[in-house]
This record gives C-alpha cells, structure tokens and sequence, in this order.
C-alpha cells in the first residue's frame, strides 16, 4: 500500500493500522525520509513516482480549510486536492505495473448545505465553493475509471482523533469552559473517529469498493447536540454560543463550512459490510476523554 501524506495526521494512522494488519507500507514524501515505524519504505514524491510493487495507492493530501478562505489560501486548497490528485493520476497512467486501485481524498462538503436531508452517496452535489472545490477534486480522478482502474472517493466528516487538528482544538476550548454551538445549532455535522476512518480505507482496499463513499459515522449530530455531549464527557459547561454573524465576522467564508447542514450517512459502507467500532457520538467520546 502507498500512501501520499504518510506523514501527516490521518496517513500515520493508516500506515499504523495497515502495519499492524500485514500490509507492507510506503510512504511518498518530497523530502528524502529514512525508513522507521509503520512505513516499511518511503519513496520521493517527484514527477515520475515509483510506484511498482504497489497494489492500492491512497491519497490524503489536502491543506486544511480550516482558515480564512482569502484567495490565496483558495489557492492552496486547489493545488494541495485538484493539483495533487492530477498528479496522482499522471503517475499512475505513465507507470508501467502501477496499482490497480485508487483511494482518494473527498469531503462531505461536496453536498452543499441541505438541511434535515439524509445524504447517501446517491446524492447531488450541492452549491457554493466548497461543493464546487469537492466536485473539481473528484473529476481529478475520473480518467482512472476511465483506464479500469478501481478508484474510491472517501467523502470525509470531521474526524475525531488524539493529535488530529480538529478534534485537539474543540478540546482545548470546552475544556476551557468556553465551548458553545455555532449559529442555531441545528445544523447536522457528519463526524466520523479517527479508527473507523482508517479502518474504512483498508475495507474499501481489501473488498475493492469503488465510487463515492461518506467517510462518516451512522449516527450524525446536530450541532447542538454535539456541544452538549462533549462539554458533559470533559464534565465542563457549555454555555457560549457563536452566532452566525459573529462568526462570518471573524471567519468569512470559512464560516459558511461551520453553520451548513449536512446529514451525510455511511450507506455504501455500511452495505460493504463494513463495522464502525464507534458508531455513536457518545462512543467515541468514552474513548477520547
């Protein structure tokens, strides 16, 4: 298994898991790395990869949107997914014994904002930057089908993880008492933990499911709610609340990726027979607090 982003977040934790389950791992990097831990080997990252001896290639590359979208983060939000993913591509058509298979980065942005709507993969795509962002992102990678290739898009939630960005800034503030919901809190909000989504990467490797796939738990939250049960779970309240002006005040755009509505759910996951091991908000956070 090759994994592009081996050393960030998310990659660590699939190479982690992929080690432990006999998969031999290498990583991509553009920088010269030496082998250690739960990467078997890393390989440069550079206009023609090696990519023999590989029989899935995953790619985690994405620079976080979790910034004030000025135009030229934008930038870097369409380079880091389009630009990579076209990479990816590139390499995996010139390579003459490439992998057969494609797992590549998505997001649950991709629906837009859709209220109470129960989005399956089935789903269209919805409006505004983010779900233009997303649908660019996945037509990166279309030529591949096109080849016979087998290629996944992973839609992913916000994944809860030790370490990971999102999940290490909602702790640091509500255990800080000053935790609250974002504009009415009705919003659902697809959360996926980290071990179900690593774990869903090597189901789809290993039972090659392709197409999309919501990388989220079966049981999303609203907003409120959410609130609500992680200040119980690090016993602090939880008595703030960001409007939503205040927060397009301070965040701009970005903060149209907070207050929008997405009931994303893990139908093609679930029908793979794929088993979350925490399905439940209230699972996951027994394990992370």
């Amino acid at each position: 298994m090759g994994i592009v982003g081996a050393s960030g977040f998310l990659g660590g934790a699939l190479a982690e898991l992929a080690h432990r389950r006999g998969w031999r791992v290498v990583g991509f990097s553009r920088k010269r790395r030496e082998p250690g831990g739960p990467v078997d080997e890393w390989r440069e990252w550079s206009d023609r990869p090696d990519l023999s001896r590989l029989t899935v290639l995953v790619n985690l590359a994405g620079e976080s949107i979790a910034q004030r979208w000025t135009e030229g983060n934008r930038e870097k939000f369409h380079a880091s997914r389009v630009g990579v993913t076209n990479a990816v591509v590139k390499a995996m058509v010139e390579a003459d014994h490439g992998p057969g298979m494609l797992i590549n980065g998505s997001a649950v942005g991709i629906y837009g904002d859709r209220g109470d709507e129960e989005l399956t993969e089935a789903a269209h795509p919805g409006e505004g930057y983010l779900a233009d962002l997303c649908v660019e992102w996945e037509k990166a990678a279309q030529p591949l089908v096109e080849r016979g290739v087998d290629v996944a898009w992973l839609r992913t939630g916000v994944v809860l993880g030790r370490g990971g960005d999102a999940w290490e800034q909602m702790r640091k503030v509500f255990s800080l008492g000053l935790g609250g919901k974002f504009g009415s809190g009705q919003q659902w909000m697809p959360w996926i933990h980290v071990e179900d989504l690593v774990g869903a990467m090597l189901h789809l490797a290993q039972n090659r499911v392709t197409g999309p796939v919501n990388g989220v738990a079966p049981e999303p939250e609203r907003n409120g709610d959410f609130t609500k049960k992680l200040a119980s779970a690090l016993s602090r309240p939880a008595f703030f609340h960001a409007p939503g002006w205040g927060l397009k005040l301070g965040l701009g755009d970005f903060a149209g990726a907070l207050l929008a509505s997405q009931r994303a759910l893990p139908d093609a996951l679930l029908k793979s027979g794929f088993r979350f091991r925490y399905p439940s908000l209230d699972s996951a956070l027994v394990e992370l607090c």
